[in-house]
């Protein structure tokens, strides 16, 4: 017996996520943090298109897209002018529901997802730390630690740590998180601005550095991100004194080209890049930057936490209701570890490129990195790779266990291509908001495949077949197996059930709950 089903340790955005994506699917879960309530700063600002279409799913992304800035154009800059231009809604265009950037701070956006929890009934135990933890084959006894002093023991099946960088999960669990931290030291400040352009996304490169602008909250607000010069200190302050905005004020102010008017806040941070070498011990789990944290390059460390959250809670759901064999939950690592690796690996190059201090960083910053965003911008299919890239909706899962054949240009593993009606009121992805296995086909099923999917309760979504439908890579008529998540499991364009049959077979795939 088991006090819970879940603890969650850690309540950022993948804690609050994974929090949502379980009780959205019935599962008994507690959420704790050892902070007093969520945070009051902001690193991470960029939400991509593929977390808006996970959002989607569980049903708030309308009211997220409310609550942040869509930036539509990114500019780069260097010189003190225009270099490069890039239009996201162009760039992504056909590809998903959200051709933009959503810029949504993460203190913001933690008070978001908190107020999605709370309308659930759901509260985060704050004060709460995870002091100790022992697992056994039925599950883990974790030692709790309350403001008061008070100790508490929990008996639950599976615990998730979602306890970032300095993660107490990972520490007990002994897991190697190798990597490093970079030398230079970041700065991010909330300010107020005036000036020409102010409400793109503005990456600035110059031969002494790069700062990054993004708008927030309100007109006039606007976050920046960069790299402290050598010298930090500013004109007449003490040498050891704390960094403040007057060290790079006129860095920025010459860069952006406007003008700062009134600093909200300012700080400074430094930035590691690293991944622990197993996402999973037995019962217990990690996620988002307990397991893996790297450059802000490209914005992708919170969107990268919140698709393993993502990924993972409907694995613990069906193992726990007993509707699919718990060997679903040793895919967790497998196919989450090596896109961690992989992003921790290009960020760090592309960061590395962005702040070298000797001659080639000054020239990848002046001549290199403006002429190949211009390269990969002018032709359509950069465009689009670009979009796919940074939006995350090329992750794929496609060595997976899960995954199995391909039809079309869609393999088992990729994520299910959006596809919108003509007349743009309805999309393919609609049906994805249950958060339940389905199936779907583009065209006409055929009989046998009807039976199949009858006798094990899978919901067929019949689509009709279209030129958008064919762009997007699917096979009029094949059936495509969809997890939970949204990711293609099976891929079939054989008119028969066989591989629909055996696949439910291998996994002990129960749509249903037993009784």
């Amino acid at each position: 017996m088991t006090d819970t089903d879940v603890l969650i340790v850690g309540a950022g955005p993948t804690g609050l996520v994974l929090a949502l994506s379980l009780a959205r699917q019935g599962v008994r879960f507690r959420i704790i943090d050892r902070a007093s309530g969520s945070g009051q700063a902001s690193r991470a600002l960029a939400v991509h298109a593929r977390t808006l279409e996970v959002y989607r799913q569980l049903g708030f992304a309308d009211d997220a897209v409310a609550r942040g800035v869509q930036v539509r154009t990114i500019r780069m800059r260097g010189g003190g002018r225009d270099r490069a231009r890039v239009d996201f809604a162009d760039m992504g265009a056909g590809l998903s529901p959200y051709p933009f950037v959503l810029v949504f701070p993460q203190d913001d956006h933690e008070r978001f997802l908190i107020e999605q929890l709370k309308a659930g009934g759901v509260v985060v135990e704050w004060n709460v730390a995870l002091a100790d933890l022992a697992q056994d084959g039925a599950g883990v006894t974790v030692v709790l630690s309350h403001a008061d002093g008070a100790r508490e023991t929990v008996r639950v099946a599976y615990l998730v740590g979602c306890d970032g960088v300095h993660s107490r999960v990972r520490e007990s669990l002994r897991i190697a998180f190798p990597g490093g931290t970079y030398d230079q030291i970041f700065y991010v400040a909330d300010v107020m601005a005036g000036g020409a352009g102010i409400d793109d996304l503005s990456v600035s490169l110059d031969a002494d550095g790069f700062v990054l602008m993004m708008p927030v909250r309100s007109r006039g607000a606007r976050r920046l991100v960069g790299v402290l010069p050598s010298s930090s200190a500013a004109d007449g302050a003490p040498p050891d004194s704390p960094p403040t905005i007057e060290a790079v004020r006129p860095l920025v102010e010459r860069l952006l080209g406007l003008r700062i008017d009134q600093v909200n806040w300012f700080s400074t941070y430094h930035v590691h890049h690293r991944v622990a070498s197993r996402f999973r011990v037995g019962r217990c789990f990690l996620a988002g930057d307990a397991g893996h944290v790297h450059s802000p390059a490209g914005g992708q460390g919170m969107n990268t936490g919140i698709g393993d959250a993502f990924n993972l809670a409907w694995k613990l759901a069906l193992t726990i209701k007993g509707t699919i064999d718990p060997a679903v939950l040793d895919t967790y690592e497998t196919e989450r570890i090596p896109f961690a690796r992989a992003l921790v690996a290009s960020t760090d190059r592309a960061f590395q490129g962005i702040v070298g201090t000797g001659v080639v960083g000054r020239l990848i910053r002046t001549l290199l990195a403006p002429r190949v965003l211009r390269a990969v911008t002018r032709f359509a299919a950069g465009r689009r790779a670009l979009f796919e890239v940074v939006s995350q909706i090329r992750i794929a899962y496609r060595d997976s266990a899960l995954s199995e054949g391909r039809a079309g240009c869609i393999r088992a593993g990729d994520r299910l291509p959006w596809v919108a009606a003509a007349d743009g009121a309805t999309d393919n992805f609609a049906s994805l908001r249950t958060c339940r296995w389905q199936a779907h086909v583009y065209g006409e099923p055929s009989t046998e495949v009807l039976d199949a999917l009858a006798v094990a309760d899978v919901p067929l979504h019949v689509l009709a077949w279209s030129t958008r439908a064919a762009t997007a890579g699917l096979k009029r008529g094949a059936v495509y197996l969809v997890r939970p998540d949204g990711h293609v499991a099976l891929a079939s364009g054989e008119p028969d059930s066989a591989a629909l049959t055996a696949y439910f077979a291998r996994w002990r795939l129960a749509i249903s709950p037993p009784g």
